[in-house]
């Protein structure tokens, strides 16, 4: 039976949370991980047992608390068939232009051209 647990853990480093979801997602039974967080919880959806869950994240080094098991929510329903339209990808979004970004405004971009530099054969050791 489909299950999702819901545990409640600090994942606010990125190199615990990649270790959490890496022993979560070797259990047996487990669909599907959803990450939330701004409420720092772990939802989980399969058929894993929510107790092999709690166990595998406290190996993992993370205190967690149980928010909720229970099935997981039915998915939303389609109230016409409606066939998908072919989008094109909007060039401009694909090229990039320094000029109209404005982080690479923020940066300060230096020509250098060996012509210019005063003394070419200078060089710190």
């Amino acid at each position: 039976m489909v299950k999702k647990t819901v545990l409640k853990v600090d994942t606010s480093c990125h190199k615990c949370k990649k270790k959490l979801l890496k022993a979560i997602s070797g259990l047996q039974g487990v669909d599907k991980i959803e990450v939330d967080a701004a409420k720092g919880t772990i939802s989980v959806t399969g058929d894993a047992d929510p107790y092999e869950i709690i166990v595998c994240t406290r190996k993992a080094g993370k205190y967690v608390d149980l928010v909720s098991v229970g099935p997981p929510p039915a998915p939303p329903k389609q109230e016409s068939q409606k066939k998908p339209e072919d989008k094109k990808p909007d060039p401009k979004a694909q090229i990039h232009n320094p000029a109209s970004c404005p982080v690479c405004q923020q940066m300060s971009v230096v020509y250098l051209d060996g012509y210019a530099e005063p003394n070419i054969a200078c060089s710190i050791m």
